[in-house]
């Protein structure tokens, strides 16, 4: 397994198991000192493997410059930021640990709905304050409601485990996956859960095809009012578009751990703040989180372990 030579950079701060497993295995680990991409593309051309979070877009511009490169490890989910067909033309194996935060993610996702569901968030505020308003935070149960859920992947199905325990009617839709049905879920067509759903819960990554899938055409298409709950990639959300289906009522509630207007690493909000920001901050029927879903203790090490193995395990290291 020793490569003599090869080194591997990361990107982003990594959890010190990834580097101990590596360099155990005879890689070299370099942690990246600069802090723009001109920096990353003058050294990216010696290194046999990157680790990267979302720091930055591995682009054509980029990934070309990289002349030794055998794979990009990207500790998480999506792939949105590496340039992935190009990669591949390349001969550069791109790999993921979406594995490894599944469970914080569909534990999140019902701890959001819970939260939506039993005023939470506005009862704490309101009890700090000294109001005491038990008629006005009357909850709903989850119980008997109809959860749909648009993508049965790793965290997609993790979320629908999470519901098990609740007598809930969980039903699914995957474009890409069929015969997926097992004893959290009820495999169905998008446009049962458009007639039937109560709650709404993306699990999809962003590409072209879900960048705002959730707009007003598609949320006039409920047949009944719903809740909302979005632990993917904010932009798979019009947010003007939820806005105003929130004004109006045809969304009654959402839990949004992701936004829009995230800078690309998701590691702050865009420094403007538009109108429809603003709305959602104010708003007692929106529920916020700062893109933790899958950021627990445990999932630190998961995802670790889980990019290791699968490095370790792949073509190029053989």
């Amino acid at each position: 397994m020793e490569k003599p030579g090869d080194t591997i950079l990361l990107i982003d701060q990594v959890h010190p198991l990834i580097q101990k497993e590596l360099t155990g295995h005879g890689f070299g680990c370099e942690q990246f000192s600069g802090e723009s991409r001109e920096d990353l593309m003058a050294i990216i051309g010696s290194y046999f493997g990157v680790i990267i979070r979302s720091r930055f877009n591995l682009d054509r511009e980029i990934l070309e410059k990289a002349e030794k490169l055998k794979f990009i490890g990207r500790i998480g989910s999506g792939l949105e930021n590496i340039d992935v067909s190009y990669a591949s033309q390349s001969g550069i194996t791109c790999l993921n640990s979406p594995e490894g935060n599944r469970v914080a993610v569909g534990e999140h996702a019902a701890g959001m709905l819970l939260s939506l569901f039993n005023q939470l968030n506005r009862a704490d505020r309101e009890v700090r304050r000294g109001i005491w308003n038990r008629e006005g935070n009357r909850g709903i149960e989850i119980q008997g409601k109809t959860i749909g859920i648009i993508g049965y992947g790793n965290t997609g199905s993790a979320f629908a485990r999470c519901l098990k325990g609740f007598d809930a009617n969980v039903i699914s839709y995957d474009k890409y996956k069929s015969n997926f049905r097992d004893d959290a879920t009820e495999e169905v067509s998008m446009d049962e859960i458009f007639s039937t759903a109560d709650v709404l819960s993306l699990h999809v990554p962003l590409t072209d095809e879900t960048r705002y899938l959730i707009d007003i055409p598609y949320l006039n298409r409920f047949r009944e009012k719903i809740f909302l709950i979005n632990t993917s990639r904010g932009k798979v959300v019009n947010t003007g578009d939820l806005v105003t289906a929130l004004k109006s009522g045809k969304v009654m509630g959402a839990a949004l751990d992701v936004l829009e207007y995230e800078a690309d690493s998701f590691e702050a909000l865009s420094p403007d703040m538009p109108d429809d920001l603003s709305y959602l901050i104010a708003s007692d029927k929106v529920i916020l989180s700062p893109h933790i879903a899958g950021w627990t203790n445990e999932s630190n090490i998961k995802l670790a372990e889980v990019l290791v193995k699968k490095i370790l395990s792949s073509e190029v290291m053989k």
